[in-house]
């Protein structure tokens, strides 16, 4: 994989990846440095090593080691399956890769078992076909790649912003102007570290939410929000909208508890549509997990949403 530098404050070159490279943590391409696997220019990069306009950068993703996660049978919504990627409808409250606290029952736990092992190794033992992700709590398309050659296709598309991520969102409070760009940076929360928040640059990362309130409740005082994606920031929705003052209905990080959430019982964030080019034949896809249906009270007053996407 090669990336040309284009755009550089002279960041270093892992914090300068880890912003474009949605599947790969920083302290994963730390490691890869270490280990001389990305180069600057052809030479081996240096951890400290800061990126100038111009530079390439040339990753090789080694072969996964064995995997310490099980398979497991649990039961999947694939949208779509050929022998490069999987499209999968991921559940409310599935976690996506084994970590503390939720070792197993994971997505990468039952894509083991489906794929019979065969997913592609460049995210690391520990996710091993998982290209990009979503929280626990969010439902909706997922991709998973099966082979290698798919997945650094996919990774880069992610990369280059040429993903199309709409969302599907219900916030308590109703964001004002209806329609709008939120262009901000986003990093961690300066006082809780377990939350995101938007900071002033050159803090944080670069995040870019589109949204259009489609419908509203004037009883409960919530809006159904469609949202599209131009960057992968954590929790980038449900910060933006909070910035917005409309968090997230069931959001127990930055909302709050009301009379909706109770209804719902989750957090009302799904991953409505994405659409790519496919990483071997070129074609451009599109994918669509259903709606599910506790949205049912709001998608019913919009004409139609497949117009407004």
């Amino acid at each position: 994989m090669e990336i040309q530098v284009d755009n550089s404050s002279g960041e270093r070159i892992d914090a300068f990846l880890a912003a474009r490279l949605a599947d790969l943590s920083r302290s994963r391409i730390q490691t890869l440095i270490r280990e001389q696997y990305i180069q600057i220019n052809g030479h081996p990069a240096k951890p400290r090593d800061a990126v100038k306009l111009g530079d390439l950068i040339t990753i090789v993703l080694p072969e996964a080691v064995p995997l310490d996660a099980e398979p497991q049978d649990i039961p999947l919504e694939i949208l779509f399956e050929d022998d490069d990627f999987v499209v999968v409808n991921k559940a409310h409250g599935m976690v996506v890769h084994p970590a503390p606290g939720n070792p197993d029952g994971t997505l990468v736990n039952a894509m083991l078992h489906h794929c019979r092992g065969k997913l592609s190794g460049i995210g690391g033992v520990e996710r091993p076909g998982i290209v990009h992700r979503l929280d626990k709590d969010t439902s909706g398309c997922i991709i998973v790649a099966k082979s290698d050659v798919a997945h650094q296709s996919l990774v880069g598309q992610f990369a280059g912003r040429t993903m199309e991520k709409i969302y599907l969102a219900v916030s308590q409070g109703i964001p004002k102007p209806a329609k709008d760009t939120i262009f901000t940076h986003i990093g961690r929360h300066p006082v809780n570290r377990q939350k995101m928040a938007v900071v002033n640059p050159p803090g944080g990362k670069t995040a870019i939410t589109d949204y259009e309130v489609l419908a509203t409740d004037a009883a409960s005082l919530t809006a159904l929000v469609l949202c599209h994606l131009h960057t992968g920031r954590t929790h980038q929705i449900r910060v933006h909208l909070h910035h917005k003052g409309a968090p997230l209905v069931g959001d127990p990080i930055y909302g709050k508890p009301s009379k909706t959430s109770e209804q719902t019982g989750r957090l009302m964030l799904h991953a409505w549509r994405i659409t790519f080019d496919h990483p071997v034949t070129n074609e451009r896809v599109h994918f669509e997990a259903p709606i599910p249906h506790e949205y049912q009270p709001w998608v019913d007053q919009v004409e139609d949403l497949n117009l407004r996407a």
